[in-house]
């Protein structure tokens, strides 16, 4: 079959230039956004500094750590050798933004030299979308940039701050050539006959309100609150409140890294293996043989005897632990000294305490992930075992490859959540268990009780209480995409994104 070449002089051939041009004239764009985030072209000038510096009460030794410019990825050196928080979050935000600009425009410009590629397999619409998403956080970091201006100029009655001619190009530019991707974008859209959000929000907006609840929910609870991260970054102190406590850096992450990091890290992660591995194999066993019950008011009983403990206070759980492993009166030592045995300082000796979490945390929670499996169990049809019995299955064949096989997809989405918080430890477990025993810590620290007690017993240790949060969380958030694309690659149906 031959393809007939579309002569330049048609409109076809005249549309087909013009957009190519276009895609040029938008990634030339991109690239110059990118090129004014360099480090070393000046966002934010300095002006009549004696005056500006008399007014932040700068001492000397400060002043000579200062420059007269700088760029939105070195302001906030600035904010932290001129010790002036009240800048802090503010330039904090625009580093944000500047990163994310990067990446987009980077992200576009790539896509831009493999476009051939890419019009051969779905158009430029992925292109054209990183390419305005770089646009739009520079237009926000350009427009912050002189928003901070404004507001530093205003808050220490002087001229002193200036936004730079890079500040001001890269706000026309980004306007323009999101502008102008916007048309090209639109054209593709044509082509491939595709409709783009506004048209789905168009067509489906009773829909789109029905999201308006969830979405307020997640942006009131769960990213708001995010801003708190900055804590990390900052000697929080309660005189100058979050928004101008003096901004530190990585000052909160050096000190972890110089105290127990290592040795919290180490406890947590063994930890939440076991509690993760042993959890699931037993939840999945339970669950097994709760299903092969064939008395109903037995099967109902059994269950309910297991999910019980799940419903135990941690307070309640602290008292008979207490109440079992107490050196003078504990259940077990008057049980080794009734068979004339010496008796066990419990709470003096790390070594038990793995032991002794490992078992109440399974024997507390193997109901609650059983009742999770055994739904799934309840769930598959009877037809699979009604064929394995007609070929002469047993009953350990048809648990090993029809139900065993069958709870695969349950284990993996289980074990992804679980995996995304793996350096989250069960603080009320350890705390309720232990409390503050420094005995016992070689064996029972966590993250999560180190955390509580930096930011509990020392004063102003805000800043390092959210540096260990941060730190788990982002741990937490690498390791379950790095399974989610392990699983992605052998079982893309099982992925959870």
């Amino acid at each position: 079959m031959s393809v007939t070449a579309i002569p330049r002089g048609s409109i076809l051939g005249r549309q087909s230039v013009t957009r190519h041009r276009k895609i040029y004239l938008a990634a030339a764009a991109s690239a110059v956004l990118l090129l004014m985030m360099i480090p070393v072209i000046p966002w934010i000038q300095l002006n009549g500094t004696d005056a500006l510096f008399e007014a932040m009460k700068l001492k000397a030794s400060a002043i000579k750590k200062l420059g007269s410019s700088y760029s939105v990825f070195t302001f906030l050196s600035f904010v932290q050798d001129s010790k002036q928080g009240v800048l802090g979050l503010w330039s904090f935000i625009l580093l944000l933004v500047a990163a994310a600009a990067a990446v987009f425009h980077l992200w576009g410009l790539i896509l831009f030299l493999a476009r051939n590629r890419l019009a051969e397999k779905k158009g430029l619409l992925a292109m054209y979308s990183r390419l305005q998403g770089g646009m739009v956080f520079s237009f926000l970091l350009a427009a912050g940039t002189i928003g901070l201006v404004i507001f530093a100029n205003s808050h220490y009655g002087l001229n002193g701050f200036a936004a730079g001619v890079p500040a001001y190009v890269t706000l026309a530019v980004s306007a323009v050539g999101y502008w102008a991707s916007k048309g090209m974008e639109k054209q593709e859209r044509i082509v491939c006959r595709e409709h783009g959000f506004a048209e789905e929000f168009r067509r489906n907006w009773i829909l789109f309100l029905f999201l308006v609840p969830c979405f307020l929910f997640f942006l009131i609870n769960n990213y708001l609150p995010m801003v708190g991260v900055y804590f990390a970054f900052t000697q929080f102190n309660f005189k100058d409140s979050l928004f101008a406590s003096p901004f530190v850096g990585f000052k909160n992450f050096e000190f972890l890294l110089h105290s127990e990091i290592l040795h919290l890290t180490t406890n947590t992660i063994l930890y939440n293996v076991v509690f993760i591995v042993l959890g699931n194999v037993l939840q999945i066993f339970f669950a097994i043989l709760i299903s092969q019950v064939l008395n109903k008011h037995l099967k109902k009983t059994a269950q309910t005897m297991i999910f019980m403990p799940y419903f135990v206070s941690y307070v309640i759980l602290r008292v008979l632990v207490f109440n079992v492993f107490e050196y003078d009166v504990g259940l077990f030592n008057n049980f080794l000294t009734g068979i004339g045995r010496a008796k066990v300082d419990f709470y003096n000796t790390p070594a038990y305490w793995p032991w002794i979490i490992t078992f109440f945390y399974l024997w507390k929670n193997i109901g609650y992930g059983m009742v999770v499996y055994l739904a799934t169990i309840t769930g598959i049809s009877s037809e699979y075992y009604e064929a394995a019995q007609i070929d002469g299955a047993n009953i350990y064949q048809q648990i090993r490859y029809i139900t065993v096989p069958l709870l695969k997809p349950t284990f993996i989405i289980l074990l992804l959540y679980a995996l995304g918080g793996i350096m989250k430890g069960q603080f009320e477990l350890f705390y309720q268990l232990v409390g503050n025993n420094g005995t016992l810590f070689s064996t029972t620290d966590i993250f999560d009780t180190y955390v509580y007690r930096i930011t509990t017993t020392q004063p102003l240790s805000m800043g390092l209480g959210t540096a260990a949060g941060l730190f788990q969380s982002l741990f937490g958030f690498v390791v379950i995409l790095l399974t989610n694309f392990l699983i992605k690659r052998k079982n893309p149906e099982y992925a959870l994104f």
